[in-house]
């Protein structure tokens, strides 16, 4: 499948209702808080299918007035948005499981229950796949976090079956309880995270180390002792779009047009390192003090 992140954003929610519907009919058939606590995660990815496909048709919006830096920051909230659906899964679990741990129930049809939660886990672990593969090459926030968040369920359905198994093997129906909270716990930690990463992109979070150092190395090919050198150099990251600014610093007698192509040529290299760069940059002469104000002098 190729071509626009909706397309991939229209089929996780096709997916997840498909899924969805498969779940709460074993859930039914079985009577299993296990099987009600996959359930009701699986839920949240409908919530968050939704939320990713009008988050993107947000973020693909050309830049305007309004907003001249583009849209692209909408995805982190799509993340976020996901991250707290996942949040309320856990509590429903909770309100669920906590009771039958003092009064267990008996599970009915268990092999049709869980034959139906294997397709709905297949179906979730293809689909989650081509998500985050689409997330990578198009560089989608929310098309990554909901990949990520499929995943999450493929290995809560893993967990939840399993623990059916132990529970008919052995007869100990509290284990269904008890397993529904750990999918709980599990969730909550997934959760957080995609919570987290959606505030770093908010709160423009640098460049990763590894990414800075090769921006770094780029800036070293045209340093030159005396006469070429950079400071304040700052990263930011907003969904698919990379920004970097940083301050040129050449010797006062060069003419504007020797700094202009020199500022060129770096602008040129950067862009055959780093894809969808957008960057900013300031000549200044290094001999003037007030070139080093404002902000430190200091490596990204």
């Amino acid at each position: 499948m190729s071509g626009s992140p909706l397309r991939y954003a229209a089929l996780s929610i096709a997916t997840s209702l498909v899924v969805l519907g498969l779940k709460l009919t074993a859930w039914k058939v079985s009577g299993s808080v296990g099987l009600l606590s996959d359930a009701l995660e699986t839920l949240t990815n409908v919530g968050g299918a939704l939320m990713a496909f009008t988050m993107l048709r947000i973020a693909l919006q050309p830049p305007d007035e309004a907003h001249a830096y583009g849209h692209g920051k909408a995805e982190y909230f799509s993340s976020g948005f996901e991250g707290m659906l996942i949040f309320a899964a856990a509590a429903m679990i909770a309100v669920e499981a906590v009771p039958r741990l003092t009064d267990p129930q008996p599970i009915e049809s268990p092999g049709l229950g869980l034959g139906i939660a294997v397709l709905a886990s297949a179906i979730n672990l293809g689909v989650a796949r081509l998500l985050l593969r689409a997330g990578r090459r198009l560089h989608s926030v929310s098309l990554t976090a909901d990949g990520r968040h499929l995943m999450t369920d493929v290995w809560t359905t893993v967990g939840v079956l399993a623990g059916l198994v132990l529970v008919v093997l052995s007869g100990w129906l509290w284990l269904d309880a008890a397993i529904a909270l750990l999918v709980a716990a599990h969730v909550l930690f997934e959760g957080f995270k995609l919570i987290s990463e959606a505030a770093h992109g908010l709160m423009d979070s640098a460049w990763p180390a590894d990414e800075q150092a090769r921006l770094n190395a780029v800036l070293d090919r045209f340093r030159v002792a005396g006469e070429v050198d950079f400071h304040a150099i700052r990263t930011r990251r907003a969904a698919a779009l990379r920004f970097a600014d940083f301050h040129v610093l050449v010797p006062g007698d060069w003419t504007v047009q020797r700094g202009h192509d020199l500022i060129e040529q770096i602008e040129a290299v950067l862009a055959g390192e780093f894809e969808r760069l957008i960057v900013s940059t300031h000549l200044e002469p290094s001999e003037d003090p007030r070139s080093y104000e404002g902000r430190p002098m200091h490596r990204s």
